[in-house]
């Protein structure tokens, strides 16, 4: 949605951006600017044009950055939400700042269409899971198995067992044993998970959520880490009563509060 509202926006700035009004037979021969034509349209290129298109390609670019990474205290995607919604209300305002004697030509509709559909997109895509589907990606998300069923290998974590079906065994081990850590020597066993605590019956486990959920810093505050995407197995270090400890796929570390319809590997 954001990547189609910034092509129209794009080949908006090109198209006549005021029409005369009761021009008749000359107004083949009136040539009327578009936004590029800054002498005539002032600030309307900067303003709505640029300020759209830049932050446009904020968002997606975001979506492709951590969200830990931040430029002056916010991320690339609240940079293009900014942008994006300032652009919406300076195209709105040109509604009302058209010069008498004129009317909004298919340049400025076109473009006030595209910016609010831009503002719309960016807004949305945070409280709409299926507009935060990654926009890239081999085929899309792998499909979640059934409870009980084992996490196959795939996209982020290599899933229990860590290797890949038909992949030779490595020197010195047993065709279908699991290979082990990097360091380790052939043959020895693979180190057990640590547990939480002393004495805790936890064990660490995969597991995949149903929709995209927040993933909170350990500290116990509102700040997000990471957001959770179904079709992606997570592994579980730590239970805190009805909260787990997830891991992410670059070892980042928070707290899934809201563990509702979660499935186990």
């Amino acid at each position: 949605m954001v990547i189609g509202a910034a092509v129209l926006l794009f080949i908006a700035s090109f198209l006549d951006f005021y029409s005369v009004d009761g021009c008749g037979s000359y107004c083949d021969k009136v040539d009327m600017p578009n936004a590029w034509d800054t002498d005539k349209l002032g600030i309307i290129l900067p303003s709505v044009f640029l300020a759209g298109l830049i932050g446009a390609g904020l968002v997606i670019a975001g979506r492709f950055q951590p969200e830990s990474r931040k430029i002056s205290g916010l991320t690339l995607g609240q940079w293009g939400n900014g942008l994006a919604v300032g652009a919406a209300w300076a195209s709105l305002w040109t509604l009302f700042l058209t010069p008498d004697g004129m009317s909004m030509s298919v340049g400025a509709i076109l473009s006030l269409l595209a910016s609010l559909a831009l503002a719309a997109g960016v807004v949305l895509t945070p409280r709409v899971p299926a507009l935060q589907a990654p926009l890239a990606g081999a085929g899309g998300p792998a499909a979640v198995p059934p409870y009980g069923a084992a996490p196959q290998p795939g996209y982020g974590y290599p899933g229990p067992g860590g290797v890949q079906p038909g992949a030779p065994a490595p020197y010195g081990a047993q065709p279908g044993q699991p290979a082990p850590p990097f360091g380790a020597q052939p043959g020895q066993p693979a180190p057990a998970p640590a547990p939480a605590a002393a004495g805790s019956d936890f064990a660490p486990f995969w597991f995949a959520v149903p929709v995209a959920r927040p993933l909170y810093a350990e500290d116990g505050s509102s700040s997000t880490i990471a957001e959770l995407a179904p079709g992606t197995w997570y592994l579980a270090v730590e239970q805190r009563g009805q909260a787990l400890v997830a891991q992410t796929q670059d070892g980042r570390r928070g707290v899934l509060q809201d563990t509702t319809g979660i499935q186990r590997g």
